[in-house]
This record gives C-alpha cells, sequence and structure tokens, in this order.
C-alpha cells in the first residue's frame, strides 16, 4: 500500500511538483537511517502522462474513475495559478472537476489531503474547506476566503493541519508541507534528516515574504492605499484621514479593505511597515534604531515584537549572512 498518493493535474507548477517527488525520494533513501518505514507513493492524474507549466512532461497512472479505499495521504502540489481569472477558468475544466470527485470520496473515507498554493482552491471547490481553518499563498488568501466565507484563513501560517485536511501557502512552501506530513506520518527524525540533506530551511510563517503591493490584485483602492503609506512613513496617517482623502466613511475604507485583502487597514499598514523594514535590513547599513525610526517606531521594541509576531525572527535575522574572508 502506498503512503502518498500525489495527485498532478495538467499545468500543475513544475517545481512545486518535483519538490513533493524529490523529497519523497530523499526520504526512501534516509529512512533506515532514521531508523523508519521507508515512504511508498503513486504519482496520478486525470489523464496519464501530463505537461506542467513551462513544458516538462512527466509519466502517472491514469486516476480511476470509480474510487476506492485508500489508506494514503493524497498530496497536490501547486496549481501554477495566480490570479482569480486563472483560478476559476482552470477550476471548470473537466479534469479538475473529476479530481475534486475523487477528493470528495477520499476525505468521505476518512483520508488525508494535502495542498499548497493554488490548489488549496481545488480543495475549496470541492467543498473540503467549510469550518476548517486553511492557508494559501499569501495574495490569494483574500480570494479564498470571500469564496468559502465559512473556512477561517491565515495567510500568515506556512502550514495549517486541521483534522484530515493541511493546506500550506505559496508554491514552495510545498517543501514545508512535505516535510510536516514525513514529521506526522513517520517521524520528525526522518523530516530532519530530509531537512539536513536538501538544505531547507523550517519556516513557520509566509509573512516575511509579503509585498503589500499584491494585495491589490487589480483593486485601484488597495493600491492607492498602500502607496500612500509607504510615501507617508514614517508618519502614516490615521484611518480618518484616509477615509476622507479617498472620500468615504471610516467603516465603508475599513469594509473595503477587509474584503480586498482579508486584514484590517491597520493591520495593511503593519504589513507595509514589516516590507519595509526588511528591505532596509536586507539592503542598507541602517541599525535597528534606524529602521525602527525609519518606518514609524519610536524605539526598537515595537519594530522587534512585530516581527518576532509576524514572521519568528528577530529584525538582525533579516540582515544578509556574511562570508569570512577566504
Amino acid at each position: 500500500m502506498n503512503d502518498f498518493t500525489v495527485l498532478v493535474l495538467p499545468g500543475a507548477f513544475a517545481s512545486s511538483v518535483a519538490l513533493t517527488l524529490d523529497i519523497l525520494s530523499a526520504a526512501a533513501s534516509l529512512a533506515a537511517r532514521a531508523a523508519c518505514a521507508t515512504p511508498r507513493w503513486r504519482v496520478v492524474t486525470p489523464q496519464g502522462a501530463v505537461q506542467l507549466n513551462h513544458g516538462m512532461t512527466i509519466d502517472a497512472t491514469i486516476l480511476p474513475k470509480t474510487a476506492r479505499p485508500d489508506g494514503s495521504t493524497w498530496v497536490i502540489p501547486g496549481l501554477g495559478l495566480e490570479s482569480p481569472p486563472a483560478i476559476t477558468e482552470r477550476l471548470a475544466q473537466p479534469d479538475a472537476l473529476r479530481a475534486m470527485q475523487a477528493l470528495q470520496a477520499h476525505v468521505q473515507a476518512g483520508g488525508t489531503v494535502a495542498a499548497s498554493c493554488s490548489a488549496v482552491f481545488l480543495l475549496q471547490s470541492a467543498g473540503l474547506l467549510a469550518g476548517r481553518q486553511a492557508t494559501t499563498s499569501w495574495w490569494l488568501a483574500p480570494l479564498l476566503q470571500q469564496l468559502e466565507p465559512r473556512c477561517a484563513v491565515d495567510a500568515d501560517r506556512m502550514v495549517i493541519r486541521d483534522g484530515t485536511l493541511v493546506t500550506a501557502g505559496a508554491a514552495l512552501a510545498q517543501t514545508d508541507l512535505m516535510l510536516h506530513l514525513l514529521s506526522t506520518q513517520f517521524s520528525p527524525a526522518l523530516a530532519d534528516a530530509v531537512s539536513r540533506a536538501l538544505l531547507i530551511d523550517g519556516r513557520q510563517s509566509q509573512a516575511q515574504f509579503i509585498v503589500p503591493a499584491m494585495f491589490a490584485n487589480g483593486n485601484a483602492l488597495i493600491a492607492k492605499l498602500v502607496e500612500r503609506f509607504e510615501f507617508a512613513l514614517p508618519n502614516p496617517p490615521g484611518v480618518a484621514a484616509l477615509a476622507a482623502e479617498f472620500c468615504m466613511s471610516e467603516h465603508t475604507l475599513s469594509r473595503h479593505v477587509r474584503v480586498a485583502t482579508g486584514r484590517s487597514t491597520s493591520a495593511l499598514l503593519q504589513s507595509v511597515r514589516l516590507n519595509k523594514a526588511r528591505m532596509l535590513l536586507e539592503t542598507s547599513k541602517l541599525t535597528v534604531e534606524q529602521v525602527a525610526e525609519r518606518v514609524g517606531y519610536v524605539d526598537t521594541t515595537a519594530l522587534r515584537h512585530l516581527m518576532r509576531k509576524l514572521t519568528g525572527v528577530t529584525p538582525r535575522q533579516f540582515r544578509p549572512a556574511v562570508s569570512p574572508p577566504m
């Protein structure tokens, strides 16, 4: 019996698929050293051999038309979709609908399903996220929340397990997803061995990678709001002043921001501050105190707290590593 079933749709993100298979291969090679069973897996697609994005082709077993009890964890790599229209169009295709039916049957039989990035929308379209906690690519999180209001979407988390459903962030969070599955289904020792062998850093949050401008996603108001925050640092305007600038009430402004980004106006400002601070720490020689001042904090305490809370690291850890002289 297989431990994992990797479900790949045509056009899937090639690196997400490759990472999944490479991590499983590494786990199989290192299992004896970690004193645990060797993972087994199969790759299935709705149509046999499929072409991934950028032209890579892989062979696979055709997804059975009739679902059978399956004790494996189904893993769906990212679909290679970046925009709401692309997601809507892709999930309406016959192969996606067939995949949804298979996922529904697997979950109804008590099976576990894991997905990252835009593949999480496959779970949403299959009706599997209602009443659950989930994450996805941070810039797609607002869309996921709109499509499934009954799901508690957390854009900052890298991996979320809620019962038999496991979701992860943007495409390369597939590595974090696979390490989580290896750790929980085999042993932390195996996950650690794979992580060390492939030089994978453990990450708990997507927050440090967020680029606030991408929250706009075609929304002119959010784009202008982010630009206004960035231009005004270190002294950004309050919600009342912003509402007056945009000729609307504070309530209306807050509602527009919440619907478009899944965040409050103050949380959006925090993302702008964090992104600016990260950029300054990575690219300048400013001290942490000077960076805090540039983004609107009177001392470093607030900046340290923000970074630790949202990213799990300190300001100094954003500094680029310096190699010793040869």
